[in-house]
């Protein structure tokens, strides 16, 4: 059966900006742009030329791709004619392919925000179509509040639409700017434009999540017969979001009656791609992926309860949709207070630590975890020091060094320029093969600032652990979580340090204590050990 093409239109790089808090230099655009277009997407819009320093020079700078360069910008302003506009001509000047401008659909916004006739409206919709047109470029229409004004006046709503149209816009884009139109509303107005004469494969949808429906809003327009979908990557986008193409892609791929009816230029080695793209672009905005995010998350794929995780031991096709793999996730099995024995065996495997069915000392390992998550370790958040704990109950952790005293101080003075600074140090010192070893060290980084306590602390476990020395050295901590898991005077800190080291290889441990140094220490000590076990040390 040929199945129907579906075109993917990423705003990423303009609408993901408008997130509070977002904020691209020119040289991470161009990282985002060549992630997407290695995705497969068939469109991805650059920014708005002329609007601001950053999205000019990545006009200037644009890499060559294989998907549609876009650039952003809004149909004439009243008074000026399409060839003497200054803004529509910087957005020429972008040299892109292809040219989407927003226009205003909804008669309110063209009276009270523009201040316009509606008249007038249409005709600046028309003219700019047309002129983008008649320079060769591939012209795309956003109308904007379409939805809101279609509900309003659906006659005017319709008409700014064949003007476009009819104008040569390529896609004409049906745009949920508020983000308010439910699903159903979405199928139902997407099916009456067609039926008034604009053809399903000239429209667009772009909508937004402000009740969550974004991703189903856009699926509705689909089934109603819309083939150009908008979004953005982790559904980045002005105030709750736009419809995120890392759900969207993987649900047209592989669900009924999506993967059936139509195509998309995201290949399925594309597809395998999207976890890592997912979290390289958190990693470029320094932001914790969301765990909960559906195919990419770090729990997507997680099975914490026993009964679920003797299941997937048999079959992972009982609690899971589908397999982890094709977006380029992982199945994790967590260990927790819930976990069974099917839990807890499946872990150590991973681990390379077998242990035979109905062995005794799973009955106590599990008791013994049970025991710490109630004092406020958590496992499923912490495999690395899951391990070690295990290990230790099993008699299979090495005794690679001692710790037999550590002390840290916090000083407050005056430097030369006479401003309060801070200045931690710390004092370790271990045992290995029998010798001991001493080491100091401070927290300052190369500008001279103070990192804290738990950097000097961290500096100075690391500094001399003799012939391990060489292991370690490529290691450091690239996360540092703090939780309070107890109120009042009975307050119990738990920290969660995440290292990595320069295989990529990336481990979390965690520490317990009422004192947020001594809980630091603890899951220090488990990340260097963890480090050691698997560079196979003795």
């Amino acid at each position: 059966m040929t199945r129907e093409r579906l075109y993917l239109y990423d705003t990423t790089l303009r609408d993901g900006q408008q997130t509070q808090g977002v904020s691209f230099s020119t040289p991470e655009k161009i990282q985002i742009a060549e992630a997407l277009d290695r995705l497969g997407v068939d469109y991805i819009e650059g920014g708005w030329p002329g609007a601001n320093p950053t999205d000019s020079a990545f006009f200037d700078a644009v890499p060559q791709t294989r998907a549609t360069l876009t650039a952003f910008g809004m149909t004439k302003r009243a008074g000026r004619s399409a060839e003497n506009d200054d803004v529509l001509a910087a957005v020429m000047n972008a040299g892109t392919q292809a040219v989407c401008i927003v226009g205003k659909t909804h008669d309110f916004h063209v009276t009270e925000a523009l201040g316009i006739t509606l008249e007038k409206n249409v005709e600046n919709i028309a003219r700019s179509v047309a002129h983008l047109v008649g320079q060769g470029r591939e012209a795309l229409f956003d109308a904007e509040h379409f939805f809101d004004g279609y509900c309003a006046n659906p006659d005017y709503a319709l008409e700014c639409l064949r003007a476009a149209y009819e104008g040569g816009a390529r896609w004409v884009v049906l745009c949920d700017t508020n983000g308010g139109t439910l699903p159903t509303e979405i199928g139902r107005i997407v099916g009456e434009v067609i039926a008034a004469g604009i053809p399903g494969d000239r429209l667009g949808i772009h909508t937004h999540d402000d009740t969550e429906n974004a991703v189903a809003g856009s699926l509705a327009a689909v089934d109603a017969g819309a083939r150009q979908v908008q979004g953005t990557l982790n559904g980045l986008g002005e105030r709750c979001g736009n419809a995120n193409l890392t759900t969207l892609i993987p649900t047209l791929m592989l669900k009924p009656p999506y993967a059936e009816a139509y195509e998309i230029g995201v290949s399925r080695e594309g597809l395998k791609s999207l976890t890592a793209v997912s979290r390289q672009l958190d990693e470029i905005l320094n932001r914790v992926p969301l765990r909960q995010a559906a195919y990419v998350g770090a729990s997507a794929f997680a099975h914490k309860a026993g009964l679920h995780a003797s299941a997937i031991l048999k079959d992972p096709s009982t609690y899971e949709h589908i397999d982890p793999e094709t977006v380029g996730n992982a199945r994790i099995i967590p260990m927790s207070n819930q976990a069974g024995q099917s839990n807890l065996r499946r872990r150590l495997a991973e681990a390379g630590i077998e242990v035979a069915p109905g062995d005794a000392r799973l009955a106590r390992l599990l008791e013994v975890i049970k025991e710490r998550e109630d004092q406020g370790y958590t496992y499923d958040s912490a495999q690395a020091s899951f391990e070690i704990l295990a290990r230790k109950e099993l008699g299979q952790m090495p005794a690679f060094f001692e710790v037999k005293r550590y002390k840290v101080t916090v000083e407050r003075r005056k430097n030369k320029y006479d401003r309060m600074v801070s200045l931690s140090e710390a004092v370790v010192v271990v045992k290995v093969d029998g010798e001991k070893k001493l080491s100091v060290s401070e927290s300052m980084d190369a500008e001279g600032c103070d990192r804290g306590p738990v950097n000097a602390l961290a500096r100075a476990l690391a500094k001399d652990l003799g012939p391990y020395q060489d292991q370690i050295a490529d290691m450091h901590l690239v996360d540092f979580k703090v939780r309070i898991t107890q109120g009042g005077t009975e307050a119990v800190t738990r920290v969660i340090i995440d290292s990595q080291d320069s295989a990529g290889r990336r481990w979390s441990t965690v520490g317990v204590s009422p004192n947020i140094v001594d809980a630091s220490f603890e899951a220090l000590l488990d990340a260097i050990n963890w480090k050691l076990v698997h560079e196979g040390a003795v």
